[in-house]
């Protein structure tokens, strides 16, 4: 009997990409989620001061060079956390979409500020139920933690029902 597993396990990334590799060649996937995807991918920090402007792709639609424009200030340290940043990209799309960045110095527009959520704070006789609940825990630690936890829901339950 023969053995079909001679080459032994092999990484299911490296399958899927091959496997893959057609359509996103094709539709293109991914040079238009990089954009919108930004902010999750590079964090807040990094998205705040240099956007994506354009992906030339390598290869087999794969390795491709983003070229980014980024604020003069962050030019130098993006340019040393390049490879983390491709490493971040890669491991969000889960192929090696991105081999290289190309930096472009210049103003970027003012990014989309995110609405901070609301605080809700809970009834303060909620609370007061509460605190006599949790005045049979020992630990401290854990009875700040079960507190904080009992005050967001509650808060929340507060807003579902003033809703």
């Amino acid at each position: 009997m023969t053995n079909k597993r001679a080459g032994g396990l092999r990484a299911i990334g490296a399958e899927s990409s091959r496997a893959t590799a057609p359509i996103r060649r094709k539709r293109g996937f991914f040079e238009a989620s990089v954009f919108s995807d930004w902010h999750d991918i590079v964090g807040d920090d990094l998205a705040n001061q240099c956007v994506p402007m354009r992906l030339v792709r390598g290869p087999e639609g794969e390795g491709g060079t983003l070229h980014v424009k980024v604020t003069g200030p962050l030019a130098l340290e993006l340019q040393h956390l390049e490879p983390q940043v491709i490493e971040r990209i890669n491991s969000f799309y889960g192929f090696r979409a991105v081999a290289g960045l190309r930096l472009h110095q210049g103003p970027i527009s003012a990014p989309e500020r995110r609405k901070p959520t609301e605080t809700l704070q809970a009834k303060a006789s909620d609370m007061a139920q509460l605190d006599e609940n949790l005045a049979t825990v020992e630990d401290p630690e854990l009875r700040r933690a079960l507190r904080e936890f009992g005050e967001s829901v509650l808060a929340r339950n507060k807003s579902n029902d003033d809703s």
